[in-house]
C-alpha cells in the first residue's frame, strides 16, 4: 500500500479510469496541509548558513522586483503553527511523504537531509530520492481527465523554474498542462488575465491578483530565490557588454569579444556547455552561449529579455491590436554549409515545433495562438493558414493576443528545413542534425569530440560580420557540474555561469576570475502533488 493510506480509501467512488480501491487519499490536497509544510521549514536560517547568504527566501514564484506584490505572507519559521494546521487537518503524526528531486550535487543532499529534519519535527516523516532518467517525464504525467487522480508517482519534488516570461510560473497550472495541482474556475480566470494582454500595467495587476492568489494556495511552497553568477577570466574583454540571464538570449555582442593572444598570436576563448553525447535542442531550452554562437534569431532582446532590435529580421511590425505580426528577412542570409536561409525555413520550424512535444512554454503559447493552428495538428490542413508568405515577408495572424510574441522570436532559433525535413517531431532531439548541427549564428562548428571538446569558429560570411576570437573550444558540462572550478583554476575557462554553490566559493578564490551576480527570473520551489487522489 502507498504511504499515505492512513487516510480513508474512497470506496464509494469510481474517479477516471482508476478504479477505487488503487487510489489513495491524498492528504497534501488540504491546503492546511500545504502551509503547514511552509511554516515548518526555516528559509532564513538554511539561505544563511547552508547556502552561505547567497540566496533569497521567496514568499511567491515571482522574484523581488517590480513585478511583484507587497504584503504577502511570508509563512516565517513557526513549527508550533505548522503543527496546529495538521491538526486541523486530522494529518496522522508519523505519515510520510515522498520527495523527490534531481539535482546530483551535494548541496541538495545537504538541503534535503535539513527539510527531513524539519518536517519531523512537526510530525511529518519523509523520504526522499533523486530522479533518473526522463526527469522530465516523470515531473509531468498528466492526471486523470477529470482532474481527480494524481498522475505523478510522487508527493513533493524540488526543483526549479527559470522563467523567459512572468507567465511561466502560472500557466503550469492550467488544465491543459497541469501536472501536479488541480486547476480551478477562480485560478484559470487569473491565468486567461496573465495571458489576455501585452499592457504592462494591466498584467501587473493580474499578476499581483494570481500571487495574492498562490500565496494561499501554496500549488508550489516557494523556497528561494537564486542569482546567476556570471564569472570572466582576466584573459576576455567583452568590450562593455551588458551581461544578462545566460540560460536565454540575449544581445551580449559576441562578434566583438576578445582574448589575450596565445604563443601563437591566435585569441582561443574557453567555455563550458558543450555536448556529452548530443546537443541539446534549442526549442527547449534556447540559451547558452553555444547556443547563441550557432543560432540566430529574427529578434534581438537586451539583458532583460526585453526585445530590443532585429537579427534575421530586417524589420518587423506588430498590428495595434496585437493579433499581427510581419517580419522582413533579410537578403543574403546563409546557413553555416552555404545554403540560403529562407522565409521557407521559418515556416517549416514553426509548423515542426507544433508537433514538437519538447519544447519552451512561451513557444508553444506562441504558435497555438496562429489561425490554423489546430486544424493542423488535428490533421484538418496540411499547413498553418495564419501563416503568409509574400517574398521575404511573413506575416502571423493570430486568434489571440499572445503577451509574449515578441519574446518568442527573440529567443527561437529557426532550424534548417533542407536538413532537417525528413524529422520525426515526436524523435525530435534523437534526429542525426544534434551530432553536428548548422546554423546561421556568427561561429561554426569546426571539430566535436563528444564528451571531450567542441571547437568553433568564426562564420566568415556573418551577416553580421566576422567575429574578432580566433576560435572558442568548449569543454563539456552544465553550470553546475564540478569540472567548472576544475577548468577555471588551471586558466582552461574564461566565461560562462553558475547557480551551484560549490562552484561560487571555489570561483571566488581565484584571483583571475570575476564573479558578477545577475538577478533572474529563476524560483527554487517545492511542487506539491495536490490532487484529491493518488495511484497506488
Amino acid at each position: 500500500m502507498h504511504k499515505l493510506t492512513t487516510y480513508a480509501l474512497s470506496a464509494a467512488l469510481m474517479l477516471g479510469t482508476t478504479p477505487v480501491w488503487a487510489q489513495v487519499a491524498n492528504p497534501l490536497s488540504d491546503a492546511r496541509v500545504r502551509q503547514a509544510i511552509a511554516y515548518a521549514i526555516d528559509m532564513d536560517t538554511i539561505a544563511e548558513t547552508l547556502f552561505r547568504g547567497l540566496d533569497i527566501p521567496a514568499d511567491s514564484m515571482i522574484p523581488n522586483g517590480e513585478w511583484k506584490v507587497d504584503g504577502l505572507n511570508q509563512y516565517t519559521y513557526d513549527p508550533d503553527k505548522a503543527r496546529a494546521l495538521l491538526d486541523e487537518a486530522g494529518w496522522v503524526p508519523g505519515s510520510t511523504i515522498d520527495m523527490v528531486y534531481y539535482y546530483g550535487d551535494q548541496d541538495t543532499v545537504d538541503f534535503m537531509t535539513a527539510i527531513q529534519a524539519y518536517l519531523a519535527d512537526v510530525g511529518i516523516d519523509m523520504t526522499m530520492r533523486k530522479l533518473e532518467g526522463d526527469v522530465t517525464g516523470e515531473l509531468n504525467v498528466p492526471p486523470s481527465e477529470d482532474f481527480q487522480t494524481s498522475g505523478v508517482t510522487w508527493d513533493m519534488a524540488y526543483g526549479a523554474r527559470a522563467a523567459l516570461a512572468l507567465q511561466e510560473y502560472f500557466n503550469v497550472y492550467s488544465s491543459d498542462q497541469t501536472a501536479y495541482t488541480p486547476p480551478t474556475p477562480e485560478r484559470e480566470d487569473l491565468i486567461a488575465r496573465i495571458n489576455g494582454s501585452a499592457d504592462p500595467e494591466v498584467l501587473k495587476q493580474a499578476f499581483y491578483d494570481f500571487e495574492e492568489y498562490e500565496n494561499e494556495m501554496l500549488s508550489d511552497i516557494p523556497l528561494y530565490y537564486r542569482q546567476l553568477q556570471v564569472y570572466q577570466s582576466d584573459r576576455l574583454d567583452r568590450h562593455g557588454a551588458d551581461l544578462g540571464n545566460e540560460n536565454f538570449i540575449y544581445d551580449n555582442n559576441l562578434i566583438n569579444w576578445t582574448v589575450e593572444p596565445n604563443e601563437d598570436g591566435e585569441e582561443v576563448m574557453y567555455i563550458g556547455g558543450a555536448p556529452e553525447q548530443f546537443f541539446e535542442h534549442r526549442w527547449l531550452n534556447p540559451g547558452g552561449l553555444t547556443s547563441q554562437m550557432l543560432f540566430d534569431r529574427l529578434l534581438t532582446a537586451n539583458g532583460s529579455l526585453v526585445t530590443n532590435g532585429v537579427q534575421q529580421a530586417e524589420s518587423y511590425t506588430l498590428s495595434e491590436d496585437g493579433k499581427s505580426i510581419t517580419f522582413v528577412l533579410k537578403e543574403g542570409l546563409t546557413w553555416h554549409d552555404g545554403e540560403p536561409f529562407t522565409v521557407e525555413d521559418v515556416v517549416w520550424s514553426i509548423e515542426t515545433a507544433l508537433k514538437t512535444p519538447t519544447m519552451n512554454s512561451v513557444f508553444v503559447s506562441t504558435f497555438n495562438a496562429i489561425e490554423g493552428a489546430d486544424a493542423y495538428l488535428n490533421g484538418d490542413a496540411e499547413h498553418v493558414s495564419g501563416i503568409v508568405v509574400d517574398g521575404r515577408s511573413l506575416t502571423l495572424n493570430l486568434i489571440r493576443v499572445d503577451a509574449n510574441v515578441l519574446t518568442t522570436f527573440s529567443q527561437f532559433p529557426v532550424m534548417p528545413k533542407h536538413l532537417m525535413a525528413d524529422v520525426n517531431p515526436l524523435e525530435f532531439q534523437q534526429h542525426p542534425f544534434w551530432q553536428n548541427p548548422i546554423g546561421t549564428g556568427p561561429f561554426r562548428i569546426e571539430e566535436i569530440q563528444m564528451n571531450d571538446f567542441t571547437r568553433f569558429v568564426p562564420f566568415e560570411d556573418y551577416h553580421g560580420g566576422t567575429a574578432k576570437i580566433d576560435e572558442v573550444v568548449a569543454w563539456p558540462g552544465g553550470e553546475s557540474d564540478e569540472s567548472i572550478a576544475r577548468n577555471a583554476a588551471a586558466g582552461l575557462l574564461d566565461f560562462g555561469s553558475t547557480r551551484t554553490l560549490s562552484n561560487v566559493e571555489a570561483l571566488r578564490e581565484m584571483d583571475h576570475i570575476t564573479l558578477t551576480p545577475v538577478d533572474i527570473n529563476y524560483t527554487r520551489s517545492f511542487r506539491v502533488n495536490a490532487f484529491p487522489f493518488k495511484p497506488e
